[in-house]
């Protein structure tokens, strides 16, 4: 049996909040790079540019990447020889609470989806949290912004629509979305499990580091087909047309039932905000 000291525990995810407010990976910052010097129109070319120079006065801690700091998601993969010696969501909360006000970040959340008064500490996160073997915490953490959300997407779709199902409904979905999800985007989607499950899966799916490959052959040539083919829908950075609307497509799946096809699209715009901690 381990114990996590609540103190680590707090500044750990305090930390990374203020960092992946401030600072995106060097993989995706390479990647906008790379799509900057590949991109042939003027005008997205000059945006990618801006996100580029933004993300540098931003890591220098002045401001924050964007106005939108996000609400909060953690993923918590908690090994089963592990004890805490305190409550874990309250305590979690406590360094949301913490990191939003340290870091001068903004506070977005209201609680209640009807009467919408502010929480004024950008709490409660929202947490999933799955027991594993062994005796470390594994927290995937992200600031997960409302535009970006808003634009993504489940449906039902029918066992026999398959992957190319898969493909009609995302192209419809990205071409729909227009610049609203301030691309260029990681596109998450989860396939299988059931309504809520594939919307998990799309959810973890955008917290997949940038560069991996999809263990499945076949999905990741499809991952690499959907890249292409919404690059070439023409939305381009922040809408404005281009061939840089999507920087990455992750796919993640799961059993599912013999009558369904769960699919879920969550789109992540260019403020790929999250961090993996292990304690």
């Amino acid at each position: 049996m381990r114990t996590i000291e609540k103190k680590i525990f707090q500044e750990a995810i305090k930390q990374a909040l203020i960092e992946m407010n401030h600072e995106l990976s060097p993989a995706f910052i390479s990647r906008l790079a790379s799509a900057k010097e590949t991109e042939t129109g003027t005008v997205s070319k000059t945006i990618l540019d801006d996100i580029l120079q933004n993300h540098e006065i931003a890591r220098k801690g002045t401001f924050p990447l964007c106005q939108d700091t996000g609400m909060v998601v953690v993923f918590a993969d908690v090994g089963q020889e592990v004890y805490f010696s305190f409550d874990f969501e309250s305590t979690l909360n406590e360094a949301v609470a913490e990191a939003y006000a340290e870091g001068y970040l903004r506070k977005s959340i209201v609680d209640d989806p009807i009467h919408r008064r502010n929480s004024e500490t950008n709490t409660p996160a929202i947490t999933h949290i799955r027991l594993v073997p062994g005796d470390q915490l594994r927290l995937r953490i992200a600031a997960k912004g409302g535009g970006s959300e808003n634009m993504s997407t489940v449906r039902m779709l029918k066992p026999n629509d398959g992957l190319e199902g898969v493909r009609q409904e995302t192209l419809k979905a990205i071409k729909n979305a227009g610049g609203r999800p301030c691309p260029p985007l990681i596109v998450g989607i989860g396939l299988g499990g059931n309504l809520e499950k594939s919307a998990l899966l799309a959810k973890e799916a955008i917290l997949r580091d940038i560069d991996d490959k999809n263990p499945d052959p076949e999905l990741a040539q499809f991952e690499q087909q959907l890249e292409t083919e919404i690059n070439e829908l023409d939305v381009g950075p922040m809408g404005v047309g281009g061939e840089t609307t999507c920087l990455a497509v992750k796919v993640n799946t799961f059993p599912t039932h013999i009558a369904m096809l769960p699919f879920a699209l969550n789109l992540q715009c260019h403020a790929a905000r999250h961090r993996e901690v292990v304690l």
